[in-house]
């Protein structure tokens, strides 16, 4: 007599899991709305073959995966255009199976085969797939999803030159003031990923677009929303002091256009007693430049910038005080880090 039947069915490959993974997902543009027990079918199946994926991936928590398959999947999955096929079905998916796919997502991009990352080669190849993802930050139900994948795609550098130089890159500067605040914080997270992950990208995107970027950060610096004002802020003070971004920062500082920023920058690096380390020593080792440049900074430099900003004979006398308190800050900083050398 057989028992077969009780025993348990043979694992997938890797190749098999992919063949099912890109048949579901197919299966989800085949079926109409109309056909809703054939959807629901075809929705269980791509659940179910996310968890396959997950566990193939990432162990189920008694057994550790096994890097030869997940090499292989990562593989199989790029060649088979499934990477694509999950990122434009992702509005459709449920959420459990979007919470698999983004878990899933980070582990497949850091796949190396002979020192090749197969899925980051092949967005590389299909770059239009970032532009999708960029544009669901509108779709309030799958922004955050779209949001950490994207931010996994930016650790890779050709990845974030594409994003930083698309045009979908200016949607940004919507997103982080959208009424939503998950959603507007999440945006600014990738936002400041994009600036601040890979400093030679950065500064060569600034120096090819200073003055658009800048036009358009400005508005996030003096926006209505606190929060934005205050996030742009922080965020333009730790891009700009990278040292790769150094011939930005002198341009930057230098036009008088952005004088009051300016001020408020300096407000926030020298003002605040509990200064990190890395600013207490980048001010004490420029302090004679910033002095210098303090010294010669004034209201009076420019008559049309003080029509341009409504400055009064009060404002122009706090400017000058301002400024001198923030010349004596830092000479005591530059004293205090000389004396401890």
């Amino acid at each position: 007599m057989s028992f077969s039947f009780f025993k348990p069915s043979r694992p997938k490959t890797p190749t098999e899991v992919t063949k099912a993974i890109k048949d579901s997902l197919m299966a989800l543009d085949i079926k109409t709305i109309s056909e809703v027990k054939s959807h629901e079918k075809a929705m269980e199946e791509v659940e179910k073959n996310f968890v396959t994926m997950r566990c193939m991936l990432s162990g189920d928590g008694e057994v550790e995966p096994d890097v030869d398959q997940v090499l292989e999947l990562a593989l199989e999955i790029s060649k088979e255009d499934v990477l694509s096929l999950l990122v434009h079905e992702l509005p459709s998916l449920g959420w459990e199976a979007r919470k698999d796919l983004v878990h899933c997502w980070s582990i497949l991009l850091k796949q190396q085969i002979d020192s090749r990352y197969c899925c980051v080669e092949y967005i590389e190849n299909h770059m239009e797939l970032l532009d999708f993802l960029v544009a669901c930050y509108d779709n309030k139900e799958i922004a955050l999803h779209c949001g950490n994948m994207l931010r996994e795609c930016i650790k890779f550098p050709t990845l974030a030159q594409y994003m930083l130089n698309s045009a979908s890159f200016v949607l940004f500067f919507k997103y982080v003031e959208l009424p939503t605040f998950d959603v507007a914080s999440d945006s600014f997270s990738t936002f400041k990923d994009l600036l601040t992950k890979h400093g030679t990208v950065v500064s060569e995107y600034l120096t090819a677009h200073y003055d658009e970027f800048f036009d358009m950060y400005e508005k996030l610096l003096t926006s209505s929303n606190y929060v934005t004002r205050r996030q742009s802020l922080k965020l333009l003070s730790d891009f700009l002091l990278e040292p790769s971004n150094s011939n930005i920062m002198k341009r930057y500082v230098l036009e008088v256009r952005y004088l009051k920023v300016m001020m408020t920058l300096l407000k926030v690096f020298v003002a605040n007693p509990n200064k990190p380390k890395e600013i207490k020593i980048i001010l004490a080792k420029n302090h004679e430049k910033l002095v210098d440049l303090l010294q010669n900074l004034s209201l009076s430099l420019c008559s049309s910038v003080k029509k341009q900003l409504s400055v009064t004979g009060g404002e122009d006398e706090e400017f000058e005080e301002e400024k001198e308190l923030i010349i004596k800050e830092i000479e005591q900083v530059s004293r205090l880090h000389n004396l401890k050398r």
